[in-house]
């Protein structure tokens, strides 16, 4: 005899045995329900409890059933199913309790709870069994590496009830593209589509999956964006000085990571020594920023230097000509009483402090050094040397004047600026000792010069 017959048959003989027993029922009993049956919301694996209130119950029965399938689940104190996950407990003959342990998806749908009477009473329960979200990773989208300009879809599925949301972000909360070139931080749905992508796409995403049932649950996915190198550099033509330093800086940009370096000439690579000094700063996954500092410029320093970048798929380059600056004829000292020293700004990429300078190409260490030269003209007393008058001017002042000509140090020195043209004016005496937090600052074609100095 198979299984389903041999269940079939014990449910009718549990059926007649019920009704036998409802046939020998005092005809003056007349039981009622209490109340309502209340629907019970439950989790995957947790414990879900039936209450049904029978008032006059008398020596009637009362039994549990599952209505989907018609099984007699308990009759009074008998339990009938063979599940060990079901059991009935009662009290004072009144309320009796169905319970169901380790609730699966499976047991969800309507329970009865029926009394034996002619006609049969009965009321009726739903079981809601929620399931926290899954994603399914056979359905979902692993880390994907594409070549730039390409559409991209990255897809994201999940399992559970209430049937998941799906929500996309980035990692680190950066905007991404929408439909319609729009940009957002987050977007709904299955998929997420990107229209050629760029290099600014790439990074990884994160397929959120919630339905309101905790934990939401979530999986990242890495885009690598793949392109060829590309080079900007801020200036192709550079001025330099004899024995001092400059700085030359690059900015490439490629992916899988790139290999960088300089040559001079187009020929020999630049190698890291005490002249040349190297760096290379990495912004983001795909940006290096180079620079080359060199050192105490010689003649055979000038030249043509590039700036090259190589991957597997490419490569790039960019060149700067470094060439030099005849300074001599633009800082003359006036044979007046007082010493004047005045500088021609009009090549707009440098401003002299005495016979020291600031080159816009260079560093803030070389504009410090600049100034040490002049600090080192004081002879370390409160009177400026004889011999060497340099002092600072300070432009834009609210305290000492305005743009068109100020005063400092107690009118012992003063500066003029006068289009293109900046003159120092400084008085051989004893200026007062007091200190001074003085400031260079003179704005040329190309850049904002600005550092403090503290005066002896």
């Amino acid at each position: 005899m198979s299984y389903q017959r041999a269940r079939f048959m014990c449910e009718v003989i549990a059926t007649v045995i019920f009704l036998l027993i409802s046939s020998t029922s005092s005809l003056l009993e007349n039981p009622k329900f209490g109340e309502p049956i209340r629907n019970v919301t439950v989790a995957v694996g947790r414990e879900a409890i039936f209450t049904c209130i029978v008032e006059d119950l008398g020596t009637y029965k009362v039994a549990w059933l599952r209505v989907d399938t018609q099984t007699i689940l308990t009759i009074h104190h008998h339990l009938i199913t063979k599940s060990s996950r079901i059991s009935v407990t009662h009290s004072e003959n009144k309320t009796w309790n169905l319970h169901i342990r380790d609730v699966q998806e499976y047991d969800r749908g309507w329970y009865m709870c029926q009394i034996n009477t002619d006609p049969m009473k009965s009321q009726m329960g739903y079981l809601d069994v929620v399931v926290s979200p899954d994603i399914l990773d056979y359905a979902t989208s692993a880390d994907m590496s594409v070549q730039e300009g390409v559409n991209v879809t990255l897809r994201c599925e999940a399992k559970g009830y209430p049937r998941p949301h799906i929500l996309w972000k980035r990692e680190g909360g950066e905007h991404f593209h929408l439909r319609h070139g729009q940009m957002g931080s987050s977007a709904y749905g299955p998929m997420l589509n990107i229209n050629q992508v760029s290099r600014h796409d790439m990074g990884p995403y994160l397929c959120i999956a919630f339905n309101g049932i905790p934990p939401s649950v979530s999986k990242r996915i890495m885009l690598i964006v793949n392109f060829p190198p590309s080079i900007q550099v801020d200036k192709q033509l550079l001025g330099a000085y004899d024995s001092f330093s400059v700085t030359i800086e690059c900015f490439s940009e490629a992916y899988p990571k790139s290999i960088n370096y300089w040559t001079k000439n187009n020929g020999d690579i630049v190698p890291e020594n005490e002249k040349f000094h190297i760096e290379r700063i990495e912004n983001q996954s795909y940006k290096i920023h180079m620079k080359l500092t060199i050192k105490n410029i010689s003649q055979i320093d000038y030249g043509s230097y590039q700036c090259i970048s190589k991957n597997t798929i490419g490569e790039a380059e960019e060149t700067v000509q470094l060439y030099r600056n005849a300074h001599n004829s633009t800082i003359k000292k006036n044979s007046e009483k007082n010493s004047i020293y005045h500088a021609d700004l009009s090549r707009k990429d440098s401003l002299f402090l005495g016979d020291g300078y600031y080159s816009s190409a260079e560093c803030v260490n070389e504009m410090e050094e600049a100034a040490a030269k002049v600090l080192d003209n004081f002879d370390g007393g409160d009177t400026p040397s004889e011999s060497k008058d340099y002092l600072y001017a300070e432009n834009n002042s609210d305290d000492y004047g305005d743009e068109n000509g100020i005063e400092v140090l107690d009118n012992k020195t003063k500066a003029e600026i006068n289009g293109d043209n900046i003159t120092w004016f400084t008085k051989p005496e004893r200026v007062s000792k007091r200190r001074y937090s003085n400031k260079v600052k003179m704005t040329t074609g190309v850049t904002n010069v600005s550092q403090h100095f503290s005066m002896p």
